[in-house]
């Protein structure tokens, strides 16, 4: 295993282990619940706006560590962007674990992505890819309307 495929999956087992963001947030004035059906995964995300930046974000839910960890790094990531940026951000991620993106050369990833570059390898593994992507739908639903309901079917 790779240096950095093993740094990836450190990262990922650390986020799942230990969610950065995990609870309701008290103030929030969006919300968004996401489902995926086919394995159980919930997750519920709160954002805080301040005009039109997210000023802060939280999720709870219950699920696999792909999805736990995705949605502990997608709300440490969308900090401080604003709307079009998240929701950009969204769709890069989206691109990386669908596998519309390519993967990150030996060492090199794209740098709007970050640490969520973790999940490249997610592609590959088509059933986790719901997983992963499952807290970005419910994140992009709360950028659009509050109390909305997503689904990964």
């Amino acid at each position: 295993m790779s240096d950095l495929q093993e740094l990836y999956q450190s990262l990922i087992l650390d986020h799942s282990r230990k969610p950065r963001n995990f609870g309701e947030l008290a103030d929030a004035d969006r919300r968004a619940e996401g489902r995926n059906p086919s394995c159980g995964d919930q997750v519920t995300v709160w954002l805080r706006l301040d005009g039109d930046t997210v000023a802060d974000a939280h999720f709870v839910g219950t699920g696999c560590a792909i999805s736990k960890a995705s949605a502990s790094l997608m709300t440490t990531a969308v900090k401080g962007k604003s709307r079009a940026e998240a929701a950009a951000l969204f769709e890069r991620f989206h691109d990386l674990v669908t596998g519309k993106a390519a993967a990150p050369a030996a060492g090199v990833a794209d740098p709007a992505l970050g640490r969520l570059a973790a999940f490249s390898g997610v592609s590959r593994f088509p059933a986790r890819v719901k997983c992963a992507s499952l807290p970005w739908h419910a994140l992009k639903a709360a950028l659009g309307e509050d109390g909305a309901v997503v689904s990964t079917e």
